[in-house]
C-alpha cells in the first residue's frame, strides 16, 4: 500500500510487518499493550475501566512524549484484525466500559475490518489530533467518541516540539470533522457515551499557547457541543532542555484554568 493515511502524506509503500514512512509501521497492527485503563478522564474510564490498546508507532515526533518505547521505539507485537476483533470482545468480557483505540491512525485499514459488526460498548478514537479528515471520515459509523488532542495553536511550536508546522490547522480541521460525525456530547450516567472530548496538555511557560486553544474551542463551538480537558500532568523527559526541563507550576495551571473559565 502506498501509504497517505496521516498529514504527512508520506506516498511509501507500506509491507505487512515495516515501512518506510515516519510512522515506521507495517499494514499489520502492532499492540503494545491492551488492559483496563483507568487513567483517562474520568467520563471515559467511568467505573469498569476503559478497555485501551495502544498501538505501537505515532505520526508526531513530539519531544516530550511520555510512551516513547510505544510511539517511536517499536515496542509491539504484531497481529491480524481477527486478533484485534478478539482483543475486543475480550475486553468487552471483562466489563470494560468503552474500546479505546490508542494512536491507531497508521493502522486503520487493518482496524476497520476489527470495528465490523459494531461493537456492543462506545467505540473510542484516542489521538494526538493530528489527521487528515478524509482519514477520520472513514470511521464515520465506527467510532462513537472521538478523544482528541489540541496541542498547539502555535504552528512554530509545534514545529519545534512535534515537527508539525501544520498542526493547527490540520488538527481543527479533522476535529471539526469529528464533531460533524458525533454531533454535541451525550452523557449517560456519568459516563461518555458519544461526542466530541478534546484534551489539552499545559506547556511550562506556554500559557499564551494555552490560551489560544482555548480561544478556538470557545469560538468554534458552542456550550454542550464538546468537552474540553485542561491538563497539567506535563512531566520532563531525559534530556529536556529550557521551560521543559521543570513541570507546570501551580500559578500557571490556576492561570489556565481562570482564563477558561472566563471564556
Amino acid at each position: 500500500m502506498i501509504c497517505t493515511l496521516c498529514p504527512r502524506s508520506c506516498n511509501v509503500e507500506r509491507a505487512q510487518e515495516e515501512g518506510r514512512g515516519v510512522c515506521g509501521a507495517g499494514m499489520l497492527p502492532k499492540i503494545a499493550r491492551a488492559a483496563l485503563h483507568f487513567d483517562e478522564e474520568p467520563v471515559i474510564s467511568a467505573n469498569g475501566g476503559s478497555g485501551a490498546v495502544f498501538f505501537s508507532g505515532c505520526t508526531l515526533g513530539c519531544k516530550f512524549c511520555q510512551n516513547e518505547p510505544i510511539s517511536h521505539g517499536g515496542h509491539g507485537k504484531e497481529i491480524s484484525s481477527d486478533r484485534l476483533r478478539e482483543i475486543f470482545l475480550s475486553l468487552i468480557d471483562e466489563g470494560v466500559t468503552n474500546i479505546n483505540l490508542v494512536t491507531g491512525t497508521h493502522f486503520l485499514p487493518s482496524i476497520l475490518p476489527a470495528l465490523e459488526p459494531k461493537l456492543p460498548v462506545p467505540v473510542v478514537w484516542n489521538c494526538g489530533g493530528y489527521e487528515k479528515p478524509e482519514t477520520i471520515e472513514r470511521l464515520r459509523g465506527k467510532v462513537d467518541i472521538f478523544l482528541p488532542d489540541l496541542k498547539y495553536a502555535d504552528n512554530a511550536l509545534a514545529k519545534g516540539l512535534s515537527a508539525a508546522p501544520d498542526y493547527f490547522q490540520v488538527a481543527t480541521a479533522a476535529i471539526r470533522e469529528m464533531f460533524r460525525q458525533t454531533g454535541p456530547y451525550r452523557m449517560e450516567g456519568g459516563q461518555l457515551r458519544s461526542g466530541v472530548l478534546i484534551r489539552h496538555l499545559l506547556l511550562p511557560g506556554e500559557l499564551e499557547n494555552t490560551r489560544r486553544c482555548i480561544d478556538w474551542v470557545a469560538e468554534t463551538f458552542r456550550p454542550g457541543d464538546v468537552l474540553f480537558s485542561l491538563m497539567s500532568q506535563y512531566t520532563p523527559q531525559p534530556g529536556a532542555e529550557g521551560n521543559l526541563a521543570r513541570q507546570v507550576t501551580k500559578a500557571e495551571y490556576r492561570a489556565a484554568v481562570q482564563y477558561m473559565e472566563n471564556c
